[in-house]
């Protein structure tokens, strides 16, 4: 997830005043996006704003983006150690193995918390950026490409889990004939490529360098290619993904609920422990997802409709407060879906308690039952 942004003159004041992640000028509490209304302008967008001769608000602004910015690296070393105990605990209880989608989600949240952390890390030394050196640095981590292209990928990549699941509830028998390791793997491969595929494409064409500060997401053809990409990334990476949520799983709670009327009117009869076992654990993997794919429609939301506005509107303003307030609860989706995985997902919760010192925690072996 990508959020930056970015300088060109102020047709109100004829100067630029930019908040960008190496040079940061805020001098009130009213942010302004302002776009170039041009065609085939290839000026930067700014958060302009108007001063009143005060060094005071200033100061408070360039306070707030370093706190900002400290609350970032915070969320970004967090998120990368929790992610981290999750791959462990999947890793020692085996279940990497079987589910490896859920394993690869981890993995990418990973991968973005770290290179999110690193970033914020470098803005918040104020590098002046010169030569190749700098341009590169800029693209790569100034930009948040590096974690920006991992948090696409994670997106993709829960949407693989999603439509898994609901063919392995709703189509058992189809999955079962049809579903192979192969395409687990050609989705885990999928999600890596087209993640960074987009995060690359968007930022590469509109990124560079300008004495010596970074500007990213900022240098796009025409007004018309901004609002072009502000409505497809919108409709791709949000809209469609929580239809495809409520879709997959309004189908797999009814299956559920027709497998679980199933169950008791053979109960009277005695019942198939194994396979009593087998639902349960399938139950608990599903709960598990549903949350995660809760959490994300909850922490997003913001943030994806406020890029939607900046992306199609002309002038779009928000409090300085506001704007921070976005991104950060945009950042934490990627620090509490371990939380989720180590309450709900049974193994990963057993091995964890295991780490847990002087606690008595009575092992219970891990299931291995074979979901497919």
């Amino acid at each position: 997830m990508s959020i930056n942004q970015y300088q060109q003159s102020s047709p109100h004041t004829g100067t630029g005043i930019a908040y960008t992640g190496v040079t940061c000028e805020l001098t009130s509490v009213m942010t302004t996006f302002d776009f170039p209304s041009g065609p085939m302008s290839t000026n930067a967008i700014e958060i302009t704003h108007e001063t009143n001769g005060s060094n005071v608000e200033t100061l408070r602004s360039r306070g707030s983006i370093f706190y900002f910015q400290c609350a970032v690296v915070v969320i970004g070393f967090v998120g990368t150690a929790l992610n981290g105990l999750i791959l462990y605990a999947l890793l020692a209880s085996k279940q990497h193995k079987k589910h490896v989608l859920i394993f690869n989600q981890n993995l990418l949240d990973f991968v973005s918390c770290f290179f999110l952390a690193i970033s914020y890390l470098v803005k918040l030394c104020s590098i002046n950026l010169k030569g190749k050196h700098g341009y590169w640095l800029c693209l790569t981590i100034l930009s948040e490409g590096c974690s920006w292209g991992p948090f696409m990928s994670s997106m993709i990549n829960l949407l693989a889990i999603t439509i898994e699941r609901y063919l392995k509830v709703v189509h058992p028998m189809w999955a079962k004939q049809k579903l192979r390791k192969w395409m687990i793997y050609s989705a885990m491969t999928f999600a890596w490529i087209g993640g960074t595929a987009v995060a690359a494409a968007a930022t590469i064409p509109t990124t560079d360098v300008q004495d010596g500060v970074c500007y990213a997401l900022a240098f796009w053809k025409s007004q018309a290619a901004r609002m072009a990409y502000g409505i497809w990334y919108f409709m791709s990476f949000y809209v469609i993904i929580l239809l495809i949520f409520t879709f997959c799983y309004g189908r797999i709670f009814i299956a559920i609920r027709h497998q679980a009327r199933v169950m008791a009117a053979h109960s009277a009869a005695g019942s198939n422990t194994t396979q009593t076992q087998s639902k349960r654990i399938k139950t608990n993997v599903i709960k598990t997802m549903v949350l995660v794919s809760v959490l994300y429609a909850i922490t997003l939301t913001p943030v994806n409709i406020y890029l939607f506005l900046v992306y199609i509107h002309a002038i779009l303003s928000i409090r300085e407060a506001g704007f921070f307030t976005l991104l950060v609860i945009g950042y934490v989706y990627m620090c509490i879906n371990p939380f989720i995985y180590a309450t709900n997902f049974d193994p990963v919760k057993h091995v964890l308690l295991r780490l847990i010192p002087c606690k008595n925690v009575i092992s219970q072996p891990v299931e291995h039952i074979d979901m497919t």
